[in-house]
């Protein structure tokens, strides 16, 4: 038997008939950029999040870069980010300038609460919460220090569509949440997508005009801004995943609770919640201090594994200039040489689970 990591055509198969008659709507309208596609999507994944509004942009990786600048954070100015993250979340920093200051993970892979406030400086002016793997961060402590130290709080939601902590989604806690839609997300579309979400009709405005070239009325320009459009076939299919997240989120979480449950083998350990979190499993991922050996056995058993993710950003060479070395941040380290991630996609046959559990406990 052969398993991926991952597969996305079984999620377009399942509604196949949904999306292809989206496309040809959009097609057959003759408005494809910002049209009614991007408004509905914008007010629906809104309400979906329990945020005020949504702004749709080209792409993950634009909604943390923008977010940042919009938020002013620049040149000089410090953000306390997780070391255990996409090297994206770093990018959305430092592409204006700022400087990412590394806090340790804890055992569920979120930011250690407990590490935050002793790597504040004065020069600190925001916190970036990174929601991984799809699991909830502890976002009342991080609340509680980001008001206590006026610090502006930014939510990397790029794999958390729907994940909640204490009753709340994700996105809907800081300044700014920020979403990819990227095919292999959760809500994924079928090429570059993103969007931020807000709760101030300003930001979420500032936001309108910079994705658009910073106009807010044609060939009239306020600022200095971006192309950075959701496009309107785009929209429409992510409209189409959206009215079927529920369904997609539990039966994610019902192959979670398979491995969870019947995955019993003491070389490895499996993922840990965070306590009044909630997660939609992007990945599923254990850690092996045999993880090389691990996934040989499994590559030669057919089934595909990724490691998320084996170069943490400060030892990456795009980050050579910050300074750091091997051993300047031993867990998130530790974590880079041990994780890796079990095949998890919507439409997982249950015999392709059980082919997986199978081999995991035979190792």
């Amino acid at each position: 038997m052969e398993i991926m990591p991952n597969r996305m055509d079984r999620g377009f198969f399942k509604y196949q008939n949904e999306f292809e008659a989206k496309a040809l709507e959009v097609l057959r309208s003759g408005w494809y950029v910002l049209g009614k596609e991007v408004k509905s999507f914008e007010e629906e994944f809104a309400a979906f999040t329990g945020a005020k509004y949504c702004v749709s942009l080209a792409s993950g990786l634009d909604a943390l870069w923008i977010a940042f600048r919009i938020l002013g954070i620049g040149a000089g100015d410090e953000v306390i980010v997780q070391g255990n993250t996409y090297i994206a979340s770093i990018m959305g920093i430092t592409i204006n300038g700022a400087t990412p200051v590394f806090v340790e993970p804890d055992e569920s892979f979120g930011i250690d609460t407990e590490k935050i406030e002793e790597k504040i400086t004065s020069r600190t002016k925001a916190v970036l919460v990174v929601h991984l793997y799809g699991m909830a961060s502890r976002m009342d402590k991080i609340v509680q220090i980001c008001q206590k130290h006026n610090l502006r709080l930014v939510e990397d939601c790029a794999q958390a569509h729907g994940a909640c902590f204490e009753g709340k989604m994700t996105g809907t806690f800081g300044d700014v949440g920020c979403f990819s839609f990227y095919p292999s997300k959760n809500l994924g579309a079928f090429g570059d997508a993103g969007a931020v979400v807000v709760n101030d009709e300003q930001l979420a405005k500032d936001f309108r005009i910079f994705r658009n070239y910073g106009s807010e009325k044609r060939y009239y320009n306020k600022t200095v801004g971006a192309n950075s459009r959701l496009d309107e076939i785009q929209a429409g299919l992510l409209r189409v995943r959206l009215s079927h997240i529920q369904e997609l989120t539990e039966e994610k979480n019902m192959i979670a609770a398979r491995y969870s449950t019947e995955i019993q083998n003491s070389k490895f350990s499996l993922p840990l919640l965070v306590k009044g979190a909630t997660c939609v499993w992007h990945q599923y991922v254990i850690r092996c201090h045999k993880r090389d050996d691990l996934m040989n056995y499994l590559n030669e058993k057919g089934i595909g594994t990724i490691i998320h993710y084996p170069i943490p950003p400060h030892l990456s060479e795009a980050y050579q200039y910050l300074g750091y070395k091997h051993g300047s941040l031993p867990i998130t380290e530790n974590f880079a040489d041990t994780v890796l991630s079990m095949p998890m996609y919507n439409g997982m046959k249950t015999e392709e689970q059980s082919y997986v559990i199978d081999a995991l406990n035979s190792f």
